[in-house]
């Protein structure tokens, strides 16, 4: 079956910085790099290097046709992304000594999907194929509501997380991957269990899948309950950290795969990921990961 990814593509302006830029300051960058990114080109790396046979939707402007040819190097089918005329969406990353990232968006050409460009991109897709969506486009409501109505498995992450997204029609996602702020934006609950709890009772139908960083994942669905450790690792860069986990998991559950080796499988290619600098150029391959001898921490 095929994964549809109908999703965004960044160039990030990478800062290495010695602190977050504060109110007021002018701080001068240790390095600086322009990369290929956007969750959406990021989570489709990570799905083809997982092995799943991904198709890449959305938009660039005419300075971004470069990512559809880094798209291409790794496996990923780039016919439905359409050029148009403006700046293609990016991504100003700061990223500090222990790995840790702040990011500014502008959306650029993410931004300018409409309708008939979700219809035409639909009409390539079937039922029992899969749908993979986050939040750096426009018309994400009218796609999870085309891909249900066509019986798409729909996996949703709803990053990064506005308050649109309370309007979203979310009774019609099968698996909910969030982190503790996306989780605690949605429900009014902290802590880890209480965010579970309160997404199982808004959303019964659905897989809950919470990452937690350093602290691993959890997954509830029905009466089941996971918590999957993370590994010990040297933290390099946690930029394309959530991506790889999304894109491993939703490739390892589209294959067929029990939620508990699928979680396992993302957790390592996860802790694999923030040990290398960028965020496209730092997903490992199937082959390193199920090779990576990685401590639970």
């Amino acid at each position: 079956m095929a994964i549809l990814n109908f999703g965004s593509l960044n160039v990030d302006h990478v800062y290495q910085v010695d602190h977050f830029v504060r109110p007021g300051e002018t701080l001068t960058s240790r390095q600086y790099r322009a990369l290929a990114g956007g969750k959406g080109a990021n989570q489709s790396i990570a799905l083809a290097c997982a092995g799943g046979r991904v198709f890449h939707a959305g938009k660039v402007g005419r300075d971004g046709e470069w990512l559809k040819d880094n798209l291409s190097r790794y496996g990923v089918d780039t016919s439905l992304i359409k050029v148009e005329d403006g700046p293609t969406g990016h991504a100003v990353i700061q990223v500090d000594p222990t790995g840790e990232n702040a990011i500014v968006l502008h959306g650029g050409a993410n931004r300018q999907i409409t309708p008939q460009d979700v219809a035409h991109v639909m009409g390539h897709f079937r039922s029992g194929d899969s749908l993979l969506a986050q939040n750096e486009i426009s018309c994400v409501p009218d796609i999870l509501e085309r891909a249900s109505a066509m019986g798409m498995r729909i996996f949703f992450n709803p990053a990064p997380m506005t308050p649109e997204v309370l309007t979203y029609p979310l009774d019609h996602v099968h698996t909910l991957i969030v982190n503790e702020i996306e989780g605690a934006d949605l429900t009014g609950e902290v802590s880890e269990e209480a965010i579970v709890n309160a997404l199982c009772r808004r959303f019964p139908r659905a897989e809950i899948v919470l990452t937690l960083g350093e602290h691993g994942v959890r997954y509830a669905w029905g009466t089941t309950r996971m918590h999957i450790p993370a590994c010990k690792v040297p933290v390099v860069d946690t930029t394309a950290a959530g991506d790889t986990f999304i894109g491993y998991y939703v490739a390892a559950m589209t294959a067929g795969s029990e939620p508990e080796a699928a979680l396992t499988l993302a957790t390592r290619a996860a802790a694999l990921c923030v040990t290398r600098p960028g965020a496209a150029d730092s997903i490992p391959k199937r082959a390193e990961v199920e090779s990576f001898a990685g401590t639970a921490g």
